[in-house]
């Protein structure tokens, strides 16, 4: 991460949230774009040596991402976002959940609701990326499995990727 961007990652446990927040050396628009199309997507959204597929995209209230982060070693995570709220250049929200290629729900793993947040000041974008979990155990399962390594990661492939739309 460049030292110059901010970065806060807290975790309220009374009510199962993780809060991350962010800035990006780049404007609202092109950064909405890059987490609004699959094709930009693709690029950052997974940590370093991970490589991310989106099988089928409809950004739109009602509409789902379901996509495949493929590990070093071949492994595959498949996960589908569900999203319930948009509103251009300010936020969008839903839910997340782990699947499988066939987009059958993993109850393995933890689910979880997002809302993210956009705002620009003075050329640079801030997001707010807020995670609620069901419970504590699952919130606990998420930092478990690498949550705040892997959006410090993600985050830095964003930069990288920002870089290039510039």
């Amino acid at each position: 991460m460049k030292k110059s961007l901010f970065f806060d990652f807290s975790v309220n446990k009374k009510t199962k949230t993780i809060t991350v927040k962010r800035e990006f050396a780049a404007s609202l628009p092109l950064v909405w774009d890059a987490w609004t199309n699959a094709n930009i997507l693709d690029k950052w959204w997974a940590p370093k040596g991970w490589v991310c597929q989106t099988k089928s995209m409809k950004f739109m209230e009602g509409g789902f991402r379901h996509y495949m982060v493929r590990g070093p070693k071949g492994e595959e995570h498949w996960s589908i976002m569900n999203y319930t709220n948009i509103q251009l250049h300010k936020e969008f929200s839903g839910t997340e959940c782990f699947a499988d290629e066939n987009v059958m729900l993993n109850k393995d793993f933890p689910q979880s609701e997002f809302r993210i947040v956009f705002e620009e000041k003075n050329g640079r974008t801030f997001i707010e990326h807020f995670t609620t979990y069901l419970n504590l155990e699952d919130l606990e399962a998420s930092l478990k499995y690498g949550f705040k390594e892997g959006t410090i990661d993600a985050f830095e492939r964003l930069d990288e990727t920002l870089e290039t739309k510039k």
